[in-house]
C-alpha cells in the first residue's frame, strides 16, 4: 500500500554489491519502497540483512573504490543515484539527515557540541557563527537537553548516551531536513531513554512535517513509531505494508519467525520458572512447542554468592595537585544472594551501578567496604595469587563480545586460554576441551581456527560463553550480554544459557536493562537506582506488582509491540537518571526496606527517591 500523495522518496530495484577479492558480491537484491510526506517507514530486519547498506546508498555514503550501486532512487523528484558529487553534498545534513546508530563515533570528540550542530548551520543556511551558534541553543533546547546553554560549549564525553543520541537529534534537525534517516537510534539506550528518544523524534516530526526512515531489529519500537513496514531479509524485501497488518497477519514465515522471536512482557503471568523461547522454522514461520525450564534452583544448599553491603566509588580529581573534589558513589551498600541454579537480574539505567557491581563482585573494581562470600568463603581480603585461584569459579561474560576476544588469538586459542593460564590441562588437552566447548554452544568444532572477525556478533557471543565455561565455575555473571544482539539472535542466545544453566546448575547474576528479556529468564529481580537497590524480589512480584516509583517507571518505558497501542504516549519525564556524584564529605544515608511479601523487600524512599543533582550538573 503506497502514500495517497507522491512520495518524498522512491527507491525502486535498488541494488548494492561490494567488491572483495577481486569480485563483486552482491548484498542488496532489487530492494523498492517509498516514503510519503509526514510519513514513517521502518526497515527492519536482523543484523546483515542490508538495512543500513541501503540507508547509506540513498546519500550514497559507501565508499566508492569498493561499492557499486544500481536501481533508482528519487528524492523529491530528484534522481540521487547520478547526481553529481556537489550537488549531494548540498542534500545531505540539509534536505536529507542521518542519525547513525553510534553516537560517540559519530560525534568529533575534539570539538565542542555547540560548535559541530553550528557547522551544519553555517555551511547549508550561510548563519554567522554567533548566529548559528544561537540557533544551536535553540535546537538543544528543543531537544530537551537540561541546562542546554551551560552544557552549548561542552565535550561529547561529557555527556550520557541518552544525551548524545538527542545532540545527533538536534545536529540532524539544524537544517529542518524533509527526510531523516534515523539508524538504529535506540539499540543501546535504556528503556527510559528510548521512550523519551521515540516521544521526541515523533513529536519533532509533527512540528517539522518531515518524513522518518526508521531502521531498526526491534519489532516494539516499529509498533511504536512505524505508519508503514518493510521487511528485509538477506538483502530482500520480503514483506512490506502497513504496520497494522504486518504485526497481524503477517503474510512471509521469516516476518512470522521475526515476530514470534519478539519478547513481550505479560508474556510469563502464571509461569513459576524462567522459559526458553520459542525456536522459529523461517521456512515456515512455526514456533515449536516451548517447555518451561526445569527448576534448576537449589534452595537447600548455601549461596553459591552472598553479598553484604557491598559499596565501591571512584576519586574525582581535579586541580594541579589532584585534589579530591567529589565522589561518584557507584555502589552503596549493596546486599543480596544468589543460589546454586539461579538467576537473579539485576535491572536499571545505564549508570546505576550494575556493571559496576558485577565487576566488584570479582574485584575487577576493587570495592570500598563490604563482603563477597563465594561458596562462603570472603574474597574481598584475598591476595592476588589466591584471588585467581578463586576466579576459576567465577567468570564474567561482557556486553561487547567482539571487544572481549583478542583479535590475534584463534577462537580456540581465546577457549583455551584460561586453561593453559591456571594450569589445569595440557596444550593438546586444552585445545580438544575448547573444541567440546564450541560445539556445546552449538559452533562446529572446526571453527576453532578461526578468528573473531570471522564470526558474527551472536556468533561471537557463544564463543565468549563457552571461554566462560572453560574453568567449570559455579558462578556467571553476564553484563548486557544480549542487549546489543537481534532478537532472534538474542533467543538463541537466551536458550543457550538457560540450557546451560540446568546442565551444570550454574548460578547467574544477569546484568540488564532489557526488562522483557529479563522478564523471561530470572527468578529473581533486583531492580537498581544511583547505586541503590531499591526493590528486590521473585520475577512475578516484580513485574507484577511492582511498588517502588522507579520500578514502576522502567516497566511503562518498555515498548510494546503491539501498533494498537502507539498512541499512548508514555508518562515519563524528560530528564536523565540522577548523578552518583557527591561532595568529598558526602555520608549516604541509611536504607530502611520492608518486606511487602515473602521474599519481596523494596526501600522506603520517604517521596525523596529521585533527589541529588542532574547528571552533568556541577558536583
Amino acid at each position: 500500500m503506497k502514500p495517497v500523495t507522491d512520495p518524498i522518496l522512491s527507491v525502486s530495484d535498488l541494488t548494492v554489491s561490494f567488491r572483495s577479492e577481486g569480485r563483486w558480491h552482491a548484498v542488496v537484491h532489487g530492494v523498492s519502497f517509498d516514503v510519503g510526506p509526514r510519513e514513517t517507514v521502518a526497515l527492519v530486519g536482523e543484523s546483515g540483512s542490508g538495512k543500513s547498506v541501503s540507508a547509506l546508498s540513498i546519500l550514497r555514503l559507501l565508499p566508492r573504490d569498493a561499492s557499486r550501486i544500481g536501481g533508482s532512487v528519487r528524492f523529491a523528484g530528484r534522481e540521487l543515484l547520478t547526481a553529481p558529487e556537489v550537488e549531494m553534498r548540498r542534500v545531505r545534513g540539509d534536505s536529507i539527515a542521518m542519525i547513525f546508530q553510534e553516537p560517540m563515533t559519530s560525534l568529533n570528540p575534539v570539538l565542542t557540541i555547540g560548535f559541530q550542530i553550528a557547522e551544519a548551520l553555517i555551511r547549508h543556511r550561510g548563519l554567522s557563527r554567533s548566529a548559528a551558534e544561537a540557533e544551536a541553543l535553540r535546537l538543544l533546547d528543543k531537544v530537551r537537553i537540561p541546562a542546554a546553554r551551560s552544557r552549548l560549549h561542552e565535550y561529547p564525553h561529557r555527556f550520557s548516551g541518552g544525551m548524545r543520541q538527542r545532540v545527533m537529534i538536534a545536529m540532524a534537525l539544524a537544517c529542518r531536513p524533509k527526510l531523516l534517516i534515523a539508524d538504529e537510534p535506540t539499540t543501546a539506550l535504556d528503556v527510559t531513554i528510548q521512550a523519551q528518544i521515540l516521544d521526541l523524534i515523533k513529536s519533532l516530526q509533527d512540528e517539522e512535517g518531515m518524513s522518518v526512515l526508521f531502521i531498526t531489529h526491534d519489532m516494539g519500537v516499529v509498533a511504536e513509531i512505524a505508519d508503514r513496514t518493510v521487511v528485509m531479509y538477506r538483502g530482500r524485501a520480503v514483506e512490506a505494508g502497513p504496520t497494522a497488518r504486518i504485526f497481524d497477519a503477517p503474510a512471509e514465515p521469516y516476518t512470522r519467525a521475526l515476530l514470534a522471536a519478539v519478547p513481550r512482557l505479560g508474556t510469563m503471568a502464571g509461569r513459576a520458572r524462567p522459559m526458553r523461547f520459542p525456536v522459529v522454522d523461517r521456512a515456515t514461520g512455526l514456533a515449536a512447542p516451548t517447555p518451561e525450564t526445569p527448576d534448576t534452583v537449589r534452595a537447600a544448599e548455601r549461596p553459591v554468592l552472598e553479598v553484604r553491603d557491598l559499596t565501591a566509588r571512584f576519586d574525582i580529581r581535579s586541580g594541579l595537585l589532584g585534589r579530591v573534589t567529589g565522589r561518584v558513589h557507584a555502589v552503596e551498600r549493596v546486599s543480596f544472594s544468589l543460589a546454586a541454579g539461579e538467576t537473579l537480574a539485576l535491572v536499571g539505567e545505564s549508570g546505576c551501578g550494575k556493571s559496576t557491581t558485577g565487576r566488584a563482585i570479582l574485584r575487577l573494581v576493587e570495592p570500598l567496604s563490604g563482603s563477597v562470600l563465594l561458596d562462603g568463603e570472603d574474597i574481598t581480603g584475598l591476595d592476588p595469587k589466591t584471588l585467581r585461584t578463586r576466579r576459576q569459579r567465577m567468570q564474567m561474560i561482557f556486553q561487547d563480545p567482539f571487544a572481549s576476544l583478542d583479535p590475534r588469538l584463534s577462537v580456540g586459542a581465546a577457549v583455551a586460554e584460561p586453561l593453559l593460564i591456571n594450569r589445569l590441562a595440557t596444550p593438546r588437552a586444552a585445545r580438544l576441551r575448547a573444541e567440546d566447548l564450541l560445539a556445546r554452544v552449538g559452533l562446529a568444532p572446526e571453527t576453532a581456527g578461526r578468528f573473531p572477525h570471522e564470526f558474527s556478533g551472536g556468533q561471537r557471543q557463544r564463543i565468549c560463553i563457552a571461554r566462560a565455561l572453560a574453568l567449570n565455575p559455579r558462578l556467571i555473571v553476564a553484563d548486557e550480554a544480549v542487549s546489543a544482539l537481534d532478537v532472534s539472535v538474542k533467543a538463541q542466545v537466551v536458550n543457550l544459557m538457560l540450557d546451560l544453566q540446568a546442565e551444570f546448575g550454574l548460578a547467574y547474576l544477569f546484568i540488564s536493562h532489557d526488562m522483557a528479556v529479563v522478564e523471561r529468564v530470572s527468578h529473581r529481580v533486583a531492580v537498581m537506582y544511583l547505586g541503590e537497590i531499591v526493590e528486590i524480589g521473585p520475577r512475578a512480584a516484580i513485574f507484577g506488582d511492582p511498588q517502588h516509583p522507579y520500578t514502576k517507571k522502567l516497566l511503562a518505558a518498555v515498548p510494546v509491540p503491539d501498533p494498537a497501542r502507539r498512541g499512548a504516549r508514555h508518562a515519563l519525564p524528560d530528564d536523565e537518571i540522577r548523578s552518583p556524584i557527591r561532595a568529598p564529605d558526602y555520608v549516604a544515608p541509611e536504607r530502611l526496606y520492608r518486606e511487602v511479601a515473602p521474599g519481596h523487600s523494596v526501600q522506603d524512599w520517604g517521596g525523596d527517591w529521585d533527589a541529588g543533582p542532574r547528571q552533568g550538573a556541577a558536583a
